[in-house]
């Protein structure tokens, strides 16, 4: 049945101008809002590598085919071209639903009163729309030209698939570039932790000094010998005190490490190394003035892994000790890259990776962590996210005290970071693109690293207690544990393709600022 050439014309006209009033009011408020705007599609899964251009380009784009619609003369290339931009939409759509990491909360814009099933549907009608305007428009055109009718039918299934394409090609460009040659845009899942338990400690300075058989083991810099331990539902404590078998000691910064079955103290200034069990917390010396450091971690009860300053070239290197009848020290100058001055430019944090049995270094000044094998043997350098490749520091050397200092705040990019099975987590100095201010006051963000693919996987947000940023944080499986002002806090991360269960072990490691 042939509609009246009116009826016709009121159709095309009343869909020109949906389409006029969709495209005018979603351009004008996009721009409006256009920081908000930018935001949404930094953390859209498929955009967020393209999302400075695309920002501008949608809302353009949009106001052009309006003008299109406006005018009889260009109003088939403006149906063409809204049939392109909402098949463009809609595979959007279908792909976050059907293939992304992760879905977002909302579709942003003026539609994000709907959830993404409701705007698929609105678009697949919208799409309609513009086939029956391209219909009838180039019906029209048989009476005039019967030789236009055949090429808009080529052009229809032309534009659908090249539509279709331009968005997947979109989304694996993005999702390389955001793996592997991250532009410092961060991923947020939707809701990828999940907060379970928290507990009044009372004070400040306990740091986490191990996970392990479902507890958590705390120490205190202001009472460095005493232990708190808790459950992970922070519902029982115990309190211990180390015995020293030796209190002729003079410590001066005491650092605990729990490992069961064993417990260590370290003290780089003195130079010590003492060990016990946790059963009944009596501590042995294992080693005394055969290397200073200033950062170490078990690699086994008798194995260490250090930080320490050169004596000759006076900058930090990284160092092996194996205590059995004799101590044997190993130095590995190679591995900690001078850039500035040796010392302050190459400052980081020292774990050990139990599943993996790898030795991490991640710098606190520049976008590089290290993945050293329990040989001192490079196997790779990681970048994190930020763009930041050299240490933004400045160093004043004091003549009378012969000494170097800092002689202005340096950059931090590193904050804290932890390691377990498969995953890096740091805890990140600095803000991303598209990333809203008020979350970086009121959270703290943890970017997760996949050492297996070597690439950035996802980030998430642990908020602030009381208006208290998180001091420490550890993973174990997916368990994170922080501390927050005078809180322990504990969570449960999940996210689709995070497999922290392939690992089964009694520790993780954390180091913090």
């Amino acid at each position: 049945m042939k509609l009246s050439s009116s009826t016709e014309s009121i159709i095309v006209k009343g869909v020109s101008l949906l389409y006029a009033v969709l495209f005018v009011y979603a351009a004008v408020s996009k721009l409006l809002d256009f920081e908000n705007f930018q935001v949404q599609l930094g953390q859209s899964p498929l955009l967020s590598a393209f999302a400075s251009w695309v920002s501008w380009a949608v809302p353009i784009i949009e106001l052009l085919i309006s003008l299109l619609l406006i005018f009889p003369k260009y109003r088939l290339i403006g149906f063409f071209s809204a049939f392109s931009l909402m098949i463009l939409f809609t595979t959007y759509i279908i792909i976050i639903l059907n293939f992304s990491s992760f879905v977002p909360c909302s579709c942003g814009g003026i539609l994000e009163k709907m959830n993404w099933t409701q705007h698929l549907i609105f678009n697949i009608v919208f799409v309609l729309l513009a086939l029956v305007g391209i219909l009838i428009l180039g019906q029209n055109e048989i009476t005039a030209q019967v030789k236009k009718w055949k090429p808009i039918f080529i052009a229809l299934p032309i534009v659908f698939v090249c539509s279709i394409s331009v968005v997947i090609l979109l989304f694996i460009v993005s999702e390389d570039i955001i793996h592997h040659r991250n532009n410092f845009i961060r991923r947020f899942p939707h809701h990828p932790i999940l907060k379970t338990h928290e507990k009044d400690i009372h004070f400040n300075s306990y740091y986490i000094a191990g996970i392990a058989d479902g507890k958590i083991y705390l120490g205190n810099i202001t009472a460095p010998l005493n232990i708190l331990v808790l459950d992970t539902s922070l519902q029982h404590q115990e309190r211990f005190v180390i015995q020293l078998k030796n209190e002729n000691i003079a410590f001066r910064r005491i650092a605990l490490k729990v490992k069961p079955p064993y417990f260590y103290v370290f003290d780089g200034t003195v130079p010590t190394i003492l060990s016990g069990s946790i059963k009944d917390w009596k501590a042995s010396q294992l080693m005394k003035g055969k290397a200073y450091f200033s950062l170490s971690e078990p690699i086994n009860s008798k194995t260490f892994v250090f930080r320490a300053v050169s004596s000759t070239m006076h900058n930090s290197i990284l160092g092996l000790l194996r205590i059995s009848d004799t101590i044997q020290v190993r130095l590995a100058p190679h591995l900690l890259q001078k850039q500035i001055d040796g010392l302050f430019d190459t400052d980081g944090m020292l774990l050990y990776n139990e599943q993996l049995q790898k030795v991490i270094y991640t710098y606190y000044y520049r976008n590089q962590y290290l993945v050293i094998d329990t040989n001192l043997k490079l196997n790779y350098i990681g970048h994190t996210i930020d763009t930041t490749s050299r240490a933004r520091i400045k160093v004043a050397y004091i003549h009378s005290r012969n000494q170097s200092k800092l002689s202005a705040p340096p950059l931090l990019v590193n904050k804290g970071t932890s390691t377990y099975g498969n995953y890096l987590f740091v805890n990140a100095g600095l803000m991303g693109l598209y990333e809203p201010e008020e979350m970086w006051r009121t959270a703290s963000i943890i970017d997760v690293y996949d050492f297996r693919h070597k690439r950035y996987d996802f980030s998430f947000y642990i908020n602030n207690e009381e208006q208290h940023k998180m001091e420490h944080f550890q993973v174990v499986d997916n368990l994170v544990v922080a501390l927050i002002g005078h809180k322990i806090v504990t969570y449960r991360l999940y996210n689709k393709g995070f497999h922290p269960a392939n690992f089964k072990s009694k520790m993780g490691n954390t180091i913090g600022l």
